[in-house]
This record gives structure tokens, C-alpha cells and sequence, in this order.
């Protein structure tokens, strides 16, 4: 009679561990899997992540994706479990069909607490927007007292007074690295926003302290690899005192939480340990709109469902820090896609005189028009009346569109039951994404889509009801209907309209007084990142004031 023994049993079970390793991640992936229907960036991308990951490890994502979808289409697999959508209607799929956010998106958790853009489930997201979306509104902002004092004091106090020094004698060589100071205008404007004028960062009058907390900043941004690729890694080798991130960038993180944490935890003090003078700061600079906005949606929040809430043990529980952790990302995010993209629109506008000068004419038309007066400052117009001027709009959008300051891509996840992306059947939980980067880059939308040619946004004149009036109206509509420098759907850039309104207001502001001229752009070049920006880090300019006065 046969005697069978443990060890027989080891032949067979590590055949039936192989077989089972072999169906897993070869097999099924490359054969079985709907994806394995779509093209593959490479080789490798349906058994292993390397490739993408190391294009992003290497920060140049964005190229290394344009290549590929210019080779394989608009549907490019680029892992065993991951797409890359280049098509406006497949975006409409996914950004407007609900998808949730990916776990990539768990970074922005500052202080360990979700914020509305780090919110994964549509049902979280939408209870945090809720609370501030009304003053990011265009006609909130268009309205609002609060932001039209606190523009015009940072425009008159604190950015003309620098202007002005950078233009007399004794500063020659004449030049400002304009990319720090919009950074720092940038922040000054969402800042005071926030928590009010007084307890902004008044970052344009300090420049020491703005080029402390800009190297913060760069150093948090350039070592997020880790933690948001391959987090269970991190995890794991962190446990060990391995932890991939330099130690140097976790305190960089504290140090950034900190900042925004004191002002926070200030300006809710003021709102409710100082109720007399919070009520008088009501539509004034030092109006603190957002915290205000959020403390009122938490309460709400709070009454309406108490523990019920799918926020209570967050927002409700963790109020603090929920609104610093809020806030936090406003003003990171706010400071270096608004600097950037008046960075490079400043660039454009200082090669060509001919076109400073056209813009100036349409400025000087605003009622009243934004000349510095015999008191040496400029009176407001209506915000409204910024978005009738064409050519403004034009250079703005044409500046996000080429440089798209955050134009990495945006990932989401397929919902549990499968979806139909494109021609293709896609299964659940997949991670899908697109960039504002490749989708500004389409040649049959943008034709030369490396150059800045703000003339694809203006309307053409053509004789009415001929046949390139009607060619023009289709062209422009499509150029509108492919950019996508703000994202779309309900999870699209809460701050856009505050953005927009922001750079075109900076832009007017500058333009009718001062002239620029470039200095020194070596390396102003983008960055090939999820956030671009020069690769020198700064851009050199020279503003000299515009002859032409006027006396009011």
C-alpha cells in the first residue's frame, strides 16, 4: 500500500502556484482582459506599470504620453490596469460621467484630512464643494466687495509701488523675476481671499519670506513620486527606515501645514471670538470669505445631519482642520497656476511692442480705465467688462492652453459595473486619466501646437453669410469646446472663475501703465510635470512706465 507524504504534495502545489501566477499577470492581462483589445504603449504595458511609471518617476509624463497616443490613437493602455484618453468625447465619458477619483488624489489630505479636491467618492466631494462653491461663482466674484477692496488694495499698496522702484535710476540693470512675483501676487490674491487682507501672506512687500516659502513649495512638488504611485511601498519601507521621500521633504510638508494652520486657526478666532468686529469686516478687504463660507457650510452641515453625515467624522469632528486643510489647498494650487500662466502670458506680450500696444488700446477702452491717476493709483472697473475684451481673453487663454499650468493627468476609476469607453468595454476599477497637456496639443484643433498664437481665440471679420463666416464660427466653437485648461464636469478647478478673473485684472492693471521688455529668459522652457513651470524658475523682465499719461 502507497504511503503519500507531505513532500509529495510539493510538486503539485507550487505547479498549481505557478499556473495560477501565470494566468494572473500573464495570461489573462495580455489574452483574456478587455484591455488587452486596446493598443499598448509599449511592450510591457500589460503585465507590468514600469513604463509609465518610470516616465513619471523621470517627470516627463506629459511627452511621453503625447508620443504614444500620437502613434496608437486616442485610447492608449499604459498598464496592466491603467488608460490614457486623448479624445474630447471620451473625456465626457469619464469626467462627466461621475467616475470617482482615484487613490492618487490622497496626497492633497492635508493633515491626514480630506479636502473637496482629495475627496475620492462623488458623495463627499459634492457635501465639501457645496460648502464654498458659491464665492468661487463667476457672479459671486464679479459681485463681491470683499474681493474688489482687496484687489485694489494689493494692486495699489503693494504691486505698483514695486513696479514703480523697478523702474527708477538706481536699479539699473533694470529686470524682476516676474516668476516669483506673480507667485507671490498669486498668493496675496487667494491669501486674502481666505482669511482676510490682514492676515494674508503679503508675500509681494516680503520678498525673503516669499522665496523661503517658494522653496517649500518646490520641494514638496518635486518629491511626490513616491507617495502617490507606490504608497503601500512607502509605506512599507518608512516602517523600516527606508522611507523613499528625504526626510527633508516631510518637513517641508510640516512647515507648509504650519503657516497655513496659524492663519486659519487666527481667522476663525476672529470670526467667532470677535463677533463685533467680524460683522464689520463683512464686504471689506479684510473680509475672510472662504473661511467664512466654509464655517457656515460645516454648521449647516452639522445641523442638518449630525452624525448621519458621511463627513461627520472629518469635517465635523475635525472642523479645524478641515478648513485648514481646505484652505491649504486653495492656496497651494491658486499660487502657481495663476503665476505660471502670467509668467508666460508677460513673456509673449514682452516679444512683441506691437501687440502691448494693441492690447493697451482695448484696455483704455473700460469705464474707467485702469490709468494710474494723480493720486498714483488705479480705480477698478467692473469686473464684468474684463470679459468683453477679446484680446485680453485671448492671450489669457491661449497662455493656459500652451503652457497648461497643471496639465498632468487627472486619474480617475472605472465604476463597479463595467463601462463602455470609446469602441472599448472596460471593465471595473480600472484607472483611467487625461491631460489638458494632450488634449491642448490636437493638430486637427490647434494646428502648431508648440506655438502661442493667441489669434485661434479672436473671431475673424468675414463678409456676412459667406461661407468663412460660417467656417470661422465652427472653428472657434471647436477651439472653446477642446480647451479644457480647467478640467470639466462637477469635479472641473473649483477656483477658475476666481483664476480668470485674477489674470485678466493683473494683466489690464500692468499693460495700461507699464510696458515690458525681457531681461533674461534663459530656461524658461515648461517643466515637463503634472504642474509645469519655467525650468530656471524664473524669467527676468524689465517695465518701464508708458509715456502717455493721464490726469484725473
Amino acid at each position: 500500500m502507497a504511503v503519500f507524504s507531505v513532500a509529495d504534495l510539493y510538486a503539485p502545489t507550487a505547479l498549481i502556484v505557478v499556473a495560477l501566477f501565470i494566468y494572473q499577470y500573464v495570461l489573462y492581462p495580455v489574452i483574456l482582459s478587455p484591455l488587452s483589445k486596446i493598443p499598448s504603449a509599449h511592450w510591457s504595458c500589460s503585465i507590468s506599470p514600469i513604463w509609465i511609471l518610470w516616465a513619471r518617476f523621470k517627470s516627463r509624463e506629459n511627452g511621453t504620453l503625447h508620443a504614444a497616443h500620437k502613434k496608437y490613437g486616442p485610447i492608449v493602455r499604459i498598464g496592466p490596469n491603467e488608460l490614457s484618453v486623448n479624445n474630447i468625447e471620451t473625456v465626457k465619458t469619464i469626467y462627466q460621467g461621475g467616475f470617482d477619483k482615484h487613490q492618487w488624489y490622497s496626497l492633497f489630505n492635508n493633515y491626514g484630512v480630506p479636502c473637496t479636491f482629495s475627496a475620492e467618492s462623488a458623495k463627499q466631494h459634492s457635501l465639501r464643494k457645496r460648502m464654498v462653491s458659491h464665492v468661487y461663482s463667476k457672479s459671486y466674484i464679479n459681485a463681491s466687495p470683499a474681493l474688489a477692496a482687496q484687489a485694489s488694495a494689493i494692486i495699489n499698496t503693494r504691486l505698483f509701488p514695486l513696479l514703480h522702484a523697478s523702474t527708477l535710476p538706481h536699479q539699473e540693470p533694470h529686470g524682476i523675476d516676474v516668476h516669483s512675483l506673480f507667485c507671490a501676487v498669486a498668493l496675496d490674491f487667494i491669501s486674502s481671499y481666505c482669511f482676510g487682507l490682514r492676515r494674508s501672506a503679503d508675500f509681494i512687500r516680503r520678498p525673503s519670506h516669499r522665496a523661503h516659502w517658494l522653496a517649500l513649495y518646490a520641494t514638496r512638488e518635486n518629491y511626490g513620486f513616491f507617495i502617490q504611485e507606490l504608497p503601500r511601498l512607502s509605506r512599507v519601507l518608512g516602517r523600516v527606515g527606508l522611507d523613499p521621500t528625504p526626510h527633508w521633504v516631510h518637513a517641508a510638508n510640516r512647515e507648509l501645514e504650519a503657516w497655513c494652520k496659524e492663519k486659519s486657526d487666527a481667522t476663525i478666532r476672529f470670526l467667532e471670538d470677535e463677533p463685533a468686529k467680524a460683522a464689520k469686516a463683512v464686504d471689506t478687504a479684510d473680509d475672510p470669505v472662504v473661511v467664512r463660507a466654509l464655517l457656515a457650510g460645516i454648521a449647516k452641515e452639522t445641523h442638518a445631519n449630525g452624525e448621519a453625515s458621511p463627513l461627520y467624522t472629518t469635517a465635523i469632528q475635525q472642523r479645524e482642520l478641515s478648513v485648514a486643510s481646505e484652505i491649504l489647498d486653495h492656496v497651494l494650487a491658486g499660487q502657481e497656476t495663476t503665476g505660471v500662466t502670467l509668467t508666460y502670458a508677460s513673456y509673449h506680450l514682452s516679444r512683441s511692442l506691437d501687440l502691448q500696444r494693441e492690447l493697451r488700446r482695448e484696455l483704455l477702452t473700460l469705464k474707467p480705465d485702469m490709468r494710474i491717476g494723480a493720486d498714483g493709483k488705479v480705480v477698478h472697473p467692473d469686473s464684468r467688462q474684463l470679459d468683453t475684451l477679446p484680446l485680453l481673453h485671448a492671450v489669457v487663454v491661449e497662455t493656459v492652453r500652451r503652457y497648461t499650468p497643471a496639465g498632468g493627468p487627472e486619474p480617475r476609476v472605472t465604476p463597479a459595473s463595467a463601462c463602455r469607453i470609446g469602441p472599448y468595454e472596460v471593465p471595473a476599477g480600472v484607472r483611467v486619466s487625461a491631460s489638458a497637456w494632450n488634449l491642448h496639443r490636437d493638430e486637427a484643433v490647434f494646428p502648431d501646437p508648440e506655438t502661442w498664437d493667441h489669434t485661434r481665440w479672436l473671431r475673424r471679420p468675414a463678409a456676412e453669410g459667406s461661407s468663412d463666416a460660417v467656417a470661422d464660427e465652427e472653428g472657434k466653437s471647436d477651439v472653446n469646446r477642446h480647451f479644457w485648461g480647467f478640467s470639466s464636469g462637477g469635479r472641473m478647478c473649483l477656483g477658475s472663475n476666481f483664476a480668470m478673473h485674477d489674470m485678466k485684472l493683473l494683466i489690464a492693471a500692468i499693460y495700461t501703465n507699464y510696458t515690458s521688455h525681457v531681461v533674461d529668459d534663459d530656461g524658461v522652457e515648461p517643466t515637463d510635470a503634472y504642474t509645469g513651470r519655467p525650468k530656471s524658475g524664473s524669467l527676468y523682465l524689465r517695465f518701464e512706465r508708458v509715456k502717455e499719461e493721464k490726469t484725473k
